[in-house]
Order: structure tokens, then sequence, then C-alpha cells
């Protein structure tokens, strides 16, 4: 055999015994990480039902628990049950000197559990939850780290579903502040303190997406409640949330505009097209109706007014106003008639009387009739005073009014309500946008109180 072979075989050994001693070592650590366990929690030595020592284990201060927490997703912001859906990661730490080990010259970083029930936990509550579960798949979205100074990490992955008091007053146009508050269910303060980890307590999720708002900025504070039975720590989350308008404009404000728009075409439509004229309007209003039900239906019913109810009742009150102006036209026209032909007849009387009295005249042509002058004589003092008058209306003519002027050249009623309303209408309805517009959007910026 040559030496080079010689030299492959006594490599092949040196591997295999190198490999042996790896996962011998491998075992030993295991075993060591065992061991560990067993010395700390091992039967009759640790007590999870007793709260850790505070402070440098001195057993007259509270135990001090840092929170922090990621959150993953926002899926949804209910309106109408005032409500929000929240999944997230929540952490908890603190120390506890009875969990202290070895950690075999830093090769043992931490000890990990998945049992919570193992170790002393917080009391820890979400004071403002209405639903919530922890995730289990596969396996329990929940782990416990043990540091060799006795420092205990715990995490969790859980969905919650949370009130949230709104105030929409001011929707669609509104922002609203929706808040997360955790407390101690039965440590008071003298025993138990949950306080913000520093740096950065809340973390979101990037791209964080929800239909409808906006995530804009959140803020965490301390809520610590006062009750008879002694004061408990509470932490807090507050979340400002602002509405996306857009949605609302394209599904709300531009069809109340165009159907208020839409029923200002019966002014333009013939007085007599009465069918035409009637079923827009009642159309037109039914709609409105419709539309205006539809929305109130999304939303909670609360004891005051709020900006799209403000928005509806006016163009509501457009589109009935359109309506009673058809009628108001419909008896101004029956008026017009009747005016017209009361003058027809009257015409027609005096022509007959002319008839009747040129025919008394013809018959008795020899009698004769002392009558008076019809145009008094110059020097007639009566005369003169009328002259004057004339002159002095002549030296100071008055200002013809433009709207008079304007309106003569309609000689209907009817016609006069039809023509001032296709101005008065629109001019009304653009005053009425440039009001609620300018008023909204700047009691938005001024009720913004985060």
């Amino acid at each position: 055999m040559g030496t080079g072979h010689y030299f492959w075989v006594i490599f092949y050994f040196a591997s295999l015994c190198s490999a042996s001693l790896a996962n011998n070592a491998k075992i030993n650590f295991r075993e060591k990480e065992k061991k560990v366990l067993d010395q700390i929690l091992g039967a009759g030595k640790y007590d999870a039902r007793i709260r850790p020592s505070g402070i440098n284990g001195t057993e007259n201060m509270p135990t001090y628990v840092y929170v922090n927490m990621f959150l993953r997703s926002i899926s949804k912001i209910d309106d109408y049950k005032m409500e929000y859906s929240v999944q997230l990661t929540f952490r908890e730490q603190w120390t506890d000197e009875r969990l202290k080990f070895d950690d075999i010259q830093g090769r043992l970083k931490y000890l990990t559990l998945t049992e919570a029930n193992r170790v002393w936990m917080p009391d820890l509550f979400f004071s403002n939850e209405k639903e919530g579960h922890f995730h289990n798949i596969i396996m329990p979205n929940v782990y416990i780290r043990i540091f060799p100074n006795g420092s205990v990490l715990y995490s969790i992955r859980i969905s919650l579903t949370l009130a949230c008091p709104m105030n929409l007053k001011l929707y669609p146009l509104d922002r609203q502040i929706c808040s997360l508050r955790m407390a101690s269910y039965g440590w008071t303060t003298n025993d138990l303190v949950f306080l913000w980890k520093e740096g950065d307590p809340v973390q979101v999720v990037k791209n964080l997406h929800l239909p409808r708002f906006t995530l804009e900025k959140f803020l965490t504070d301390y809520c610590n409640s006062k009750t008879n039975t002694g004061e408990y720590s509470c932490l807090k989350v507050d979340l400002l949330f602002k509405r996306e308008f857009s949605y609302y404009l394209i599904q709300i404000y531009i069809p109340c505009c165009m159907l208020v728009i839409v029923s200002w075409v019966s002014f333009w439509l013939d007085q007599g097209a009465v069918p035409a004229r009637v079923s827009l309007g009642v159309t037109t209003l039914l709609t409105m109706a419709t539309q205006t039900s539809g929305i109130n239906a999304s939303l909670p019913p609360v004891s005051y007014t709020k900006a799209i109810d403000v928005w509806t009742g006016v163009c509501l009150t457009f589109v009935f106003g359109a309506l009673l102006e058809f009628a108001l036209v419909n008896y101004a026209s029956r008026s017009d008639m009747h005016k017209e032909n009361m003058k027809k007849k009257r015409r027609d009387l005096e022509q007959a009387s002319l008839d009747a009295a040129s025919d008394l005249l013809d018959t008795d042509s020899n009698a004769t009739f002392a009558m008076k002058p019809l145009v008094r004589h110059p020097g007639d003092p009566m005369a003169l005073e009328k002259l004057r008058q004339c002159e002095v209306h002549m030296q100071a003519p008055k200002r013809p009014n433009c709207c008079k002027t304007w309106l003569s050249k309609f000689p209907t009623r009817s016609k006069r309500i039809d023509v001032i309303s296709r101005i008065t209408f629109p001019l009304v309805f653009a005053l009425f946008n440039l009001v609620y517009w300018s008023t909204y959007l700047f009691r938005e910026e001024e009720d913004e109180t985060f």
C-alpha cells in the first residue's frame, strides 16, 4: 500500500471520531439544558403561583412588567357596531430572580418554553375587548424565553375585536380615535406595574391596508384606574384613523348632486307636459329617498345630526322643492288661462255694446245731442295744469327696472316662475355647497384633538 492510501484511511477515521465527538457534545449540551430546566422548574423548586420579587429581590416593591407589541393587521373598522378588529403579536418582559441559571460560559443564551403555566404570568387583560382568540395552527403561537439573569420574555399572537366609541358628527369627513387598553385584573399597583418598553413599544407592519380608512399615527399612554378595591396599572394605545373620503365622494355626494340637477330639468319642459314633469319629479324624489335610507342603514341611530344628514336632507329638500315648483306653475297656468278667458269675455261684451250703440245711432240719425267738448281750449286752466305735470314727468324720467323689463318678456306668471326657478335653484344650491364644504372642512381641522 502506498503512502497516499494510508493518509486517506487516517483522515477518514479522524472524521468519524470528530463527528462522534460533536454528537456527544450536542447530547451533553442538551442534557445540561435539561438539567438546568429541572433545577429551576423541578417539582418543589418553583411555585408559579407566587409573584416574583421586586427590583434586586426586594419583597416590598412591585413587579415591573415591560410591554411592547407588533400590529400585524387591522381587518375592519365597523361604524355600525363601533368596533374594530386587530391581529397583533403581544410581548411582556419581567424579571424573576428564582429563574436564574448558569449559561455554561455563554453557550446557553436562553431557555425556550411553550407552556405558559410553567412560570408565573402577569394577569393582564384587554379592558375594551369584545371578542378574542389565540392562534393554534399548526402549533400554539406562543413561547416563553428564560434568560440566565432571570429575565422572562412572553410572546403570543392573538386576534381581538375591540370596542371603539365613535363621534360621527363629521361623518364622512371625520377622524376616529380607537384605543387598545390593557390592565391588571387582580394585582394592584402595590404588587404589579405595567410599563411601556423603552425605544419603540408599538410597531406597525409596513404597507398596512385598511378599507375606507388610513392609520395616520398612534400614541402610547398610561390609564391607571382607581376602584373600591384599589388602583390598577393600565396601558393604552390610541390609534388615529382618517376616513378615506374618495369612496364617499363617488358613492354618495356625486350621485346626490346628479339627482338634484336632474330634478331641475322639469323647469325647461313645457308647462303642458304634465305627465313628463310629474313623473320626473316623483322619480327623482323616490330615488333620493332610497339613497338616504341606504346611507342611514349602514350607520348606527345616533341622537345628533351628522354631516351626511345635512347633505342628504338639503338635497332631498331641493328635489322636493322642484316638485312643488311644478305644482305652483300648474296653478299659475290655470289662473292665467282663467284671466285670459275673462279678458276675452270682456272684450266681447265691449264689442257687443259698441255694435249696439252704432245701430242705435243709425236708426236715430235726426236726433241732436248736446255733447261736451273732448279736448279743452288752450285757455282752460285745467288743461294748463295737465301740461305742466307732463313737462315735469318728461324732465325727470324714471329709471327702468332691469328685472321687471326682463320679466315683461314673459307674458304669463307660470312662465315667469319657471324662468326664475332656472336661476334661483342652481344659485342657492351652489351657495349651500360653498357653506357646507367650508364649514365641515374647517371644523375637521379644529376638532382634531389627538
